[in-house]
């Protein structure tokens, strides 16, 4: 009785006492331009077209210009004329998100789109453009987290609260690494936002890749790619929305969302509409702004709370690993998983380039053990990478170099190892303790980080 109560009170603290309502005075392509508010508007803000009585089509406030204020929608515009009603939604955006959600895919409205029934809502709003913790409230990062995949618990170590950045171009493996860290993890709650995702992929996303066990933990919120620029960009928002209340729930939650490059892309068409100057590459400044907004919204929370571990796909265009999102990402991350699609073309899946991926935990993530392993097997894949073109060529004689005979000898094994199939999963010391014995190295093994 007591749930039901906060959650009726918390309903009644999104409405309105009152109605403030203006007009459609001009439409261009999908921007709207409304007058009739006075000063009771400001960026961010939620206005409601009614074109036909009992429908109507949520916007958004994007700008202003010369007294009127100039809306984006999040639907289509099918009905709405000049002169269009425009009723304004005083409450801030909100959700209310309930450990009921597990299980269940929603659309970046907080809407159920699978089909199983309305959502039940808890008693504890989260505003959907929340503001990151403050520096000095946050935990520190904690012990390493287990991801199951072979080549993140060993080579890649992320920790509680950290926030990794998957960096692969279209095609490479992103999403399936995403799914079975999603499936295998040993974090409390998983969060999946799907943002611009193509709309055919959704149901094997869900089906295939994150499954049944894995989708009974998770909560999956999705905006395909033929949504507009507003529906897609509160995906990331809401994703984060759902993962900062079970983090205040004091649960450890893994926070993916697929792509942050798409939710880039879709500022930049907000951006653009409002009539801000295009800088590199097309993109306006809000796009980086908001960008680094969001992605801070993931780490570790106040003492006493959950943390929310981030890992956020970067779709690099035409495989340009240096291209304007990219590098903004790369400067906010905690670190950063490199895909490459030459590995993947050679048959290793996940396409991890192990050399050039950096999680900036270690080597503190792992024991001092771990870290003998870990350095001898990079020292042995670069000795093997380096002279590679050579020993192709058969112009490289065996005995030259002690490292590199080894490194001959070993690397197929360790290829093997760094390849894995999406239903297999990896603990971190059986992980090592492979590894290890492959390097003829003896392994203790430990509690863990």
């Amino acid at each position: 009785m007591d749930r039901l109560t906060d959650q009726v009170i918390a309903e009644i603290k999104t409405l309105s006492d009152k109605e403030v309502y203006g007009r459609v005075t001009k439409i261009l392509g999908l921007l709207i331009e409304i007058a009739g508010f006075g000063a009771n508007l400001s960026i961010g803000s939620h206005v409601h077209l009614v074109p036909e009585p009992g429908r109507d089509i949520p916007c958004e406030v994007i700008g202003f210009k010369e007294g009127h204020a100039l809306l984006m929608p999040f639907g289509t515009l099918e009905g709405v004329g000049l002169g269009c009603k425009a009723v304004f939604q005083d409450a801030e955006p909100l959700i209310l998100p309930d450990e009921r959600w597990l299980g269940r895919v929603i659309n970046a409205l907080g809407q159920p789109i699978d089909g199983k029934g309305p959502l039940q809502h808890g008693g504890h709003p989260v505003p959907l453009r929340n503001k990151p913790p403050p520096p000095h409230s946050r935990q520190r990062i904690g012990a390493q987290l287990d991801l199951g995949v072979r080549a993140m618990n060993t080579f890649l170590a992320t920790c509680q609260g950290q926030r990794m950045g998957i960096f692969a171009g279209s095609g490479v493996g992103k999403s399936v690494l995403l799914s079975m860290m999603a499936r295998y993890t040993a974090a409390d709650i998983s969060v999946i936002g799907l943002v611009g995702e193509r709309g055919r992929e959704v149901q094997e996303f869900i089906e295939d890749d994150l499954g049944e066990e894995g989708l009974k933990r998770s909560v999956v919120i999705v905006a395909t790619g033929d949504e507009p620029a507003l529906m897609r960009r509160q995906a990331a928002y809401t994703t984060l929305a759902v993962s900062e209340y079970f983090r205040d729930q004091g649960q450890q939650v893994l926070c993916l969302i697929d792509s942050v490059t798409r939710f880039a892309m879709a500022q930049r068409e907000i951006g653009l509409s409002a009539g801000e100057p295009p800088t590199s590459k097309g993109y306006p400044p809000t796009a980086f702004s908001e960008l680094a907004r969001l992605l801070e919204r993931a780490g570790p929370g106040a003492p006493g709370k959950g943390s929310i571990t981030g890992l956020f796909s970067v779709l690099v265009e035409g495989d340009d690993h240096n291209e304007p999102v990219a590098d903004a990402a790369r400067g906010i991350l905690d670190g950063h998983i490199v895909m490459r699609r030459e590995i993947a073309d050679r048959g290793r899946y996940p396409a991890i380039d192990v050399l050039k991926s950096v999680s900036r935990s270690l080597p503190g993530a792992i024991t001092e053990e771990q870290n003998g392993v870990l350095k001898r097997a990079k020292r042995l894949i670069t000795a093997y990478e380096d002279m590679e073109e050579l020993i192709r060529l058969g112009a490289y004689r065996k005995g030259s170099d002690p490292m590199v005979d080894e490194a001959i000898k070993l690397y197929p094994q360790i290829e093997e190892f760094l390849s894995q199939n999406k239903d297999e999963n990896t603990p971190i010391e059986e992980g090592f303790a492979i590894l290890a014995s492959i390097l003829g190295m003896p392994y203790q093994g430990s509690a863990g980080g």
